[in-house]
Protein backbone atom coordinates (compact mmCIF):
# COMPACT_ATOMS: atom_id res chain seq x y z
CA UNK A 1 0.00 0.00 0.00
CA UNK A 2 1.16 3.35 -1.09
CA UNK A 3 1.19 6.44 1.25
CA UNK A 4 1.91 9.91 0.86
CA UNK A 5 1.31 12.72 3.24
CA UNK A 6 1.45 16.65 2.90
CA UNK A 7 0.61 19.40 5.05
CA UNK A 8 -0.86 22.66 3.51
CA UNK A 9 -3.70 25.27 4.53
CA UNK A 10 -6.31 24.26 5.33
CA UNK A 11 -8.35 26.69 3.81
CA UNK A 12 -7.47 24.92 0.81
CA UNK A 13 -9.72 22.40 1.75
CA UNK A 14 -13.28 23.52 -0.23
CA UNK A 15 -11.11 23.62 -3.58
CA UNK A 16 -9.48 19.55 -3.24
CA UNK A 17 -12.75 18.73 -2.42
CA UNK A 18 -14.54 20.50 -5.69
CA UNK A 19 -12.03 18.51 -7.55
CA UNK A 20 -12.87 15.18 -5.64
CA UNK A 21 -15.79 15.34 -6.47
CA UNK A 22 -15.11 15.04 -10.38
CA UNK A 23 -13.61 11.77 -9.11
CA UNK A 24 -15.18 8.36 -8.87
CA UNK A 25 -15.39 8.47 -5.06
CA UNK A 26 -17.66 9.03 -1.62
CA UNK A 27 -16.80 11.50 0.70
CA UNK A 28 -17.48 11.10 5.11
CA UNK A 29 -16.40 13.46 7.92
CA UNK A 30 -14.63 11.51 10.66
CA UNK A 31 -13.36 12.96 14.13
CA UNK A 32 -10.46 15.09 13.33
CA UNK A 33 -11.15 15.64 9.68
CA UNK A 34 -12.87 18.17 7.35
CA UNK A 35 -13.66 15.52 4.93
CA UNK A 36 -12.32 12.14 3.64
CA UNK A 37 -12.88 10.95 0.09
CA UNK A 38 -12.89 7.27 -1.14
CA UNK A 39 -12.54 5.30 -4.13
CA UNK A 40 -11.91 1.98 -5.00
CA UNK A 41 -8.22 2.20 -5.13
CA UNK A 42 -7.47 5.46 -2.95
CA UNK A 43 -8.69 7.08 0.25
CA UNK A 44 -7.75 10.96 0.67
CA UNK A 45 -8.07 12.52 4.00
CA UNK A 46 -8.21 16.26 4.23
CA UNK A 47 -7.09 16.91 8.37
CA UNK A 48 -8.91 19.91 10.61
CA UNK A 49 -4.39 20.66 11.13
CA UNK A 50 -4.33 20.96 7.40
CA UNK A 51 -2.39 17.58 6.93
CA UNK A 52 -3.64 15.48 4.27
CA UNK A 53 -2.81 11.49 3.77
CA UNK A 54 -3.53 9.41 0.47
CA UNK A 55 -2.98 5.86 1.38
CA UNK A 56 -4.11 3.17 -1.03
CA UNK A 57 -2.96 0.42 -3.91
CA UNK A 58 -2.38 2.93 -6.59
CA UNK A 59 -2.12 6.44 -5.42
CA UNK A 60 0.36 7.78 -8.07
CA UNK A 61 -2.05 9.38 -10.48
CA UNK A 62 -4.00 11.13 -7.93
CA UNK A 63 -0.47 12.75 -6.22
CA UNK A 64 0.48 13.55 -9.61
CA UNK A 65 -2.87 14.99 -10.51
CA UNK A 66 -3.40 17.10 -7.28
CA UNK A 67 0.23 18.06 -5.89
CA UNK A 68 3.37 17.04 -7.93
CA UNK A 69 3.88 16.45 -11.45
CA UNK A 70 7.73 15.31 -10.13
CA UNK A 71 6.26 12.88 -7.64
CA UNK A 72 7.91 9.25 -8.46
CA UNK A 73 6.18 5.61 -7.90
CA UNK A 74 5.68 4.10 -4.27
CA UNK A 75 8.01 7.03 -3.33
CA UNK A 76 6.61 8.22 0.53
CA UNK A 77 7.00 11.04 2.03
CA UNK A 78 6.94 10.39 6.03
CA UNK A 79 5.29 12.27 8.70
CA UNK A 80 8.16 13.27 10.51
CA UNK A 81 7.88 17.02 9.75
CA UNK A 82 8.42 17.47 5.58
CA UNK A 83 6.09 19.61 4.83
CA UNK A 84 6.62 18.75 1.19
CA UNK A 85 8.07 15.68 -0.98
CA UNK A 86 11.58 17.01 -2.42
CA UNK A 87 13.60 18.36 -4.19
CA UNK A 88 12.18 21.34 -2.86
CA UNK A 89 13.55 24.56 -1.22
CA UNK A 90 13.66 26.17 2.14
CA UNK A 91 13.84 29.46 2.93
CA UNK A 92 14.50 31.19 6.68
CA UNK A 93 15.78 34.12 7.84
CA UNK A 94 17.93 35.46 10.90
CA UNK A 95 17.90 39.01 13.16
CA UNK A 96 15.28 40.32 12.92
CA UNK A 97 14.45 39.86 16.27
CA UNK A 98 18.20 41.03 17.26
CA UNK A 99 18.76 44.92 17.97
CA UNK A 100 22.33 44.75 16.83
CA UNK A 101 23.30 43.05 13.29
CA UNK A 102 22.28 42.46 9.77
CA UNK A 103 19.04 41.02 8.50
CA UNK A 104 20.30 38.20 7.05
CA UNK A 105 17.62 35.59 4.23
CA UNK A 106 19.23 32.04 3.38
CA UNK A 107 17.39 29.81 0.53
CA UNK A 108 18.81 26.24 0.40
CA UNK A 109 17.58 23.72 -2.26
CA UNK A 110 17.76 19.94 -1.19
CA UNK A 111 17.01 16.39 -2.99
CA UNK A 112 15.75 14.06 -0.80
CA UNK A 113 18.74 12.06 -0.33
CA UNK A 114 20.92 15.23 0.51
CA UNK A 115 18.53 16.18 2.86
CA UNK A 116 18.17 12.73 4.60
CA UNK A 117 22.14 13.18 4.85
CA UNK A 118 21.93 16.92 6.67
CA UNK A 119 19.10 15.46 9.03
CA UNK A 120 21.06 12.67 10.47
CA UNK A 121 24.02 14.84 10.74
CA UNK A 122 22.18 17.29 13.21
CA UNK A 123 20.05 19.22 11.09
CA UNK A 124 17.37 21.06 12.65
CA UNK A 125 15.84 24.31 13.53
CA UNK A 126 18.77 26.70 14.32
CA UNK A 127 17.65 27.45 17.36
CA UNK A 128 17.98 24.92 18.76
CA UNK A 129 21.37 24.46 18.33
CA UNK A 130 24.24 26.83 19.66
CA UNK A 131 26.65 28.73 18.02
CA UNK A 132 29.59 25.84 17.28
CA UNK A 133 27.27 23.28 16.00
CA UNK A 134 25.30 25.94 13.90
CA UNK A 135 29.31 26.65 12.14
CA UNK A 136 29.92 23.19 11.90
CA UNK A 137 26.43 22.13 10.00
CA UNK A 138 26.69 25.49 8.24
CA UNK A 139 29.66 23.71 6.23
CA UNK A 140 28.07 20.57 5.70
CA UNK A 141 24.98 22.11 4.11
CA UNK A 142 27.29 24.49 2.07
CA UNK A 143 28.88 20.91 0.97
CA UNK A 144 25.43 19.56 0.17
CA UNK A 145 22.99 21.69 -1.60
CA UNK A 146 22.29 24.72 -4.06
CA UNK A 147 22.12 27.74 -1.47
CA UNK A 148 21.43 31.59 -1.69
CA UNK A 149 22.10 34.03 1.50
CA UNK A 150 21.26 37.52 1.47
CA UNK A 151 22.85 40.02 4.24
CA UNK A 152 21.02 43.03 4.48
CA UNK A 153 23.41 45.32 6.59
CA UNK A 154 21.93 47.69 9.27
CA UNK A 155 22.62 51.19 6.70
CA UNK A 156 20.46 49.48 4.20
CA UNK A 157 18.44 47.82 6.62
CA UNK A 158 17.19 51.28 8.12
CA UNK A 159 16.58 52.55 4.59
CA UNK A 160 14.39 49.75 4.02
CA UNK A 161 12.44 49.94 6.47
CA UNK A 162 11.73 53.45 5.93
CA UNK A 163 10.69 52.88 2.59
CA UNK A 164 8.55 49.67 3.32
CA UNK A 165 7.36 51.72 6.85
CA UNK A 166 6.23 47.36 7.77
CA UNK A 167 8.81 44.44 8.90
CA UNK A 168 6.82 41.81 6.88
CA UNK A 169 6.82 43.81 3.70
CA UNK A 170 10.35 44.09 4.08
CA UNK A 171 11.00 39.99 4.94
CA UNK A 172 8.99 39.69 1.64
CA UNK A 173 10.99 41.33 -0.37
CA UNK A 174 13.83 39.65 1.09
CA UNK A 175 12.85 36.09 0.67
CA UNK A 176 11.35 36.90 -2.90
CA UNK A 177 14.99 38.00 -3.07
CA UNK A 178 16.51 34.82 -2.38
CA UNK A 179 13.63 32.58 -3.95
CA UNK A 180 14.15 34.20 -7.24
CA UNK A 181 17.98 34.20 -7.21
CA UNK A 182 17.59 30.28 -6.30
CA UNK A 183 15.44 29.45 -9.08
CA UNK A 184 18.46 31.27 -11.54
CA UNK A 185 20.68 28.32 -10.19
CA UNK A 186 18.60 25.13 -10.31
CA UNK A 187 15.35 24.29 -11.61
CA UNK A 188 12.26 23.75 -8.97
CA UNK A 189 8.46 23.70 -8.60
CA UNK A 190 8.38 23.78 -4.57
CA UNK A 191 9.24 26.51 -1.96
CA UNK A 192 8.87 25.92 1.80
CA UNK A 193 8.34 29.28 3.95
CA UNK A 194 7.91 30.19 7.80
CA UNK A 195 4.75 32.01 7.93
CA UNK A 196 5.29 35.71 8.86
CA UNK A 197 2.48 37.51 7.83
CA UNK A 198 -0.60 37.18 5.62
CA UNK A 199 0.06 34.82 2.18
CA UNK A 200 -0.43 37.88 -0.15
CA UNK A 201 2.38 40.07 1.40
CA UNK A 202 5.09 37.60 0.21
CA UNK A 203 2.78 36.47 -2.62
CA UNK A 204 3.01 39.81 -3.89
CA UNK A 205 6.38 40.39 -3.66
CA UNK A 206 7.70 37.37 -5.70
CA UNK A 207 9.44 38.25 -8.66
CA UNK A 208 8.84 36.53 -12.43
CA UNK A 209 10.53 33.18 -11.27
CA UNK A 210 8.42 32.95 -7.87
CA UNK A 211 5.54 33.61 -9.36
CA UNK A 212 5.52 30.17 -11.14
CA UNK A 213 6.15 27.47 -8.37
CA UNK A 214 4.17 26.52 -5.29
CA UNK A 215 5.21 28.42 -2.48
CA UNK A 216 3.80 26.83 0.99
CA UNK A 217 3.39 28.97 3.86
CA UNK A 218 3.85 27.08 6.99
CA UNK A 219 3.93 28.24 10.91
CA UNK A 220 7.08 26.44 12.23
CA UNK A 221 8.51 25.54 9.15
CA UNK A 222 11.52 24.52 10.14
CA UNK A 223 10.58 21.44 10.62
CA UNK A 224 11.19 20.69 7.35
CA UNK A 225 14.51 19.98 6.33
CA UNK A 226 14.89 22.80 4.01
CA UNK A 227 13.91 25.25 5.99
CA UNK A 228 15.93 24.24 8.72
CA UNK A 229 19.09 24.55 6.54
CA UNK A 230 18.45 27.64 5.48
CA UNK A 231 18.00 28.73 9.07
CA UNK A 232 21.12 27.29 10.12
CA UNK A 233 22.92 28.93 6.85
CA UNK A 234 21.00 32.43 7.57
CA UNK A 235 22.10 31.86 11.43
CA UNK A 236 25.49 31.15 10.96
CA UNK A 237 26.14 34.25 8.20
CA UNK A 238 24.19 36.28 11.11
CA UNK A 239 26.81 35.29 14.12
CA UNK A 240 29.94 35.64 11.63
CA UNK A 241 29.05 39.36 10.69
CA UNK A 242 27.57 40.26 14.16
CA UNK A 243 30.93 39.57 15.22
CA UNK A 244 32.37 41.31 13.12
CA UNK A 245 30.92 44.18 13.77
CA UNK A 246 31.98 43.74 17.63
CA UNK A 247 35.80 43.60 16.24
CA UNK A 248 35.77 46.13 13.87
CA UNK A 249 33.78 48.42 17.00
CA UNK A 250 35.91 46.93 19.90
CA UNK A 251 32.93 46.49 21.96
CA UNK A 252 30.78 43.53 22.51
CA UNK A 253 27.24 43.64 20.55
CA UNK A 254 25.43 40.86 21.98
CA UNK A 255 22.56 39.07 20.55
CA UNK A 256 18.73 39.73 21.23
CA UNK A 257 17.07 43.02 22.77
CA UNK A 258 17.50 42.41 26.31
CA UNK A 259 18.77 44.01 29.09
CA UNK A 260 22.48 43.35 28.32
CA UNK A 261 22.00 44.37 24.81
CA UNK A 262 20.52 47.90 26.09
CA UNK A 263 23.56 48.41 28.67
CA UNK A 264 26.26 47.74 25.80
CA UNK A 265 24.17 50.15 23.27
CA UNK A 266 24.79 52.90 25.76
CA UNK A 267 28.49 51.94 26.15
CA UNK A 268 28.66 51.99 22.33
CA UNK A 269 26.99 55.84 22.46
CA UNK A 270 29.67 57.04 25.14
CA UNK A 271 32.40 55.60 22.68
CA UNK A 272 30.71 56.73 18.96
CA UNK A 273 27.66 58.49 19.75
CA UNK A 274 23.93 57.88 18.77
CA UNK A 275 24.53 58.51 15.11
CA UNK A 276 26.97 55.65 14.72
CA UNK A 277 24.16 53.98 16.51
CA UNK A 278 22.15 53.05 13.36
CA UNK A 279 25.27 51.57 11.52
CA UNK A 280 24.84 48.69 13.94
CA UNK A 281 21.57 48.07 15.24
CA UNK A 282 17.75 48.47 14.08
CA UNK A 283 16.54 52.01 14.03
CA UNK A 284 13.04 50.86 14.30
CA UNK A 285 13.32 48.92 17.41
CA UNK A 286 11.55 50.81 20.75
CA UNK A 287 15.39 50.37 22.01
CA UNK A 288 16.38 52.88 19.66
CA UNK A 289 13.59 55.02 20.56
CA UNK A 290 14.82 54.63 24.61
CA UNK A 291 18.38 55.68 24.01
CA UNK A 292 17.49 58.68 21.87
CA UNK A 293 14.64 59.71 24.37
CA UNK A 294 15.73 58.01 27.99
CA UNK A 295 12.63 59.64 29.38
CA UNK A 296 10.40 56.68 27.65
CA UNK A 297 9.30 53.35 28.95
CA UNK A 298 10.95 50.21 27.14
CA UNK A 299 8.05 48.11 28.26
Amino acid sequence: MGTYSIKIDSSLAPHYKNLLEKEDCTFSIPQYTIFCAKSKLWQFTFYQSGKVLIQGKDIDNIVKKFFDNNYKSKETVSDDGEIAPYPHIGIDESGKGDFFGPLVIAGCFLTKENADKLKALGAMDSKKLDDKKILLLSEEIKSNSIFDIVVIGNKKYNELYSRFKNLNRLLAWGHSTVLENLLNKTECNIAISDKFADESVIKNALKDKGKTIKLYQQTKAESDTAVACASILARCEFVKRISKLSQNYEISLPKGANDKVLSQARKFIEKYGIEELSNVSKTHFKTYELLKNPQISLF
